[in-house]
């Protein structure tokens, strides 16, 4: 009896054993799932590598300009050629071509001029006061002039009267000789001149935050993570779109 009754509790002592290994390889195995989940819940969407390869001709514009990103600590930016209708396809075409989120994360930018500026004010070396900024916003919204005279009115704490703050769409040559870039090219990313960028306050909400824009040349885009060119551009974010 006795002898059966240490092999009873041997066995039992065994069972408990296996029980105990059982439950922490389960326990092993459920952390790393969940870490794993965790892990990718909390990393910010990239962009499908296939989308930021690079073009197959890598144009001079190109090349200079990922130059300056790479200088500046720029990592997470891409390239792509699209085709010479691009402009004359749908967004959501357009979305399709680069590989974006979505539509709203198809974006331009464009010089703006301040039409009242005060005679001493011809140029962009005073950031809060210049003559010009490049504003960026999505295609799909509809910039607000007003929004950025009123911005800029506070950004001076009020010791500039409003009223010599009325920014319009500066004329195309102007853009061209500020900037370097016709039409449908203009970029942040090495302009002729410094100009002071305006961030719409819309773009840096949207996720995953990686925007596309124009590269240089009408069939060149340049895809970039919103926080990156947030430290590149130092841009003012505004909420400047209806």
């Amino acid at each position: 009896m006795e002898r059966d009754r240490r092999t009873a509790m041997e066995a039992l002592a065994e069972l408990e054993r296996v029980q105990v290994r059982i439950l922490e390889r389960t326990s092993s195995l459920e952390l790393s799932y969940l870490s794993d989940n965790l892990s990718s819940s909390l990393s910010v969407s990239s962009p499908p590598a296939a989308n930021c390869g690079a073009t197959a001709e890598v144009s001079e514009t190109e090349a200079r300009l990922s130059a300056i990103l790479k200088s500046s600590g720029v990592r997470d930016f891409c390239f792509k050629r699209v085709p010479g209708d691009y402009y004359d396809r749908t967004f959501e075409e357009r979305r399709d071509l680069l590989g974006a989120h979505s539509i709203d994360h198809l974006c331009k930018s464009i010089v703006m001029v301040n039409t009242q500026a005060p005679a001493n004010i011809t140029d962009c070396s005073d950031r809060n006061n210049s003559k010009y900024y490049v504003v960026v916003v999505q295609y799909t919204a509809r910039l607000n002039a007003e929004s950025l005279k009123n911005y800029l009115y506070l950004l001076n704490g009020g010791k500039v009267p409003k009223k010599k703050f009325n920014m319009r769409l500066a004329p195309e040559e102007t853009s061209q000789m500020l900037t370097g870039f016709e039409h449908n090219a203009v970029t942040c990313i090495g302009m002729k001149t410094e100009i002071p960028v305006i961030l719409d306050e819309a773009i840096v909400k949207l996720y995953p935050d990686f925007f596309w824009l124009g590269g240089g040349e009408v069939d060149l885009k340049f895809g970039i993570r919103t926080s990156e060119f947030i430290d590149f551009a130092r841009p003012f974010i505004v909420s400047c779109s209806n």
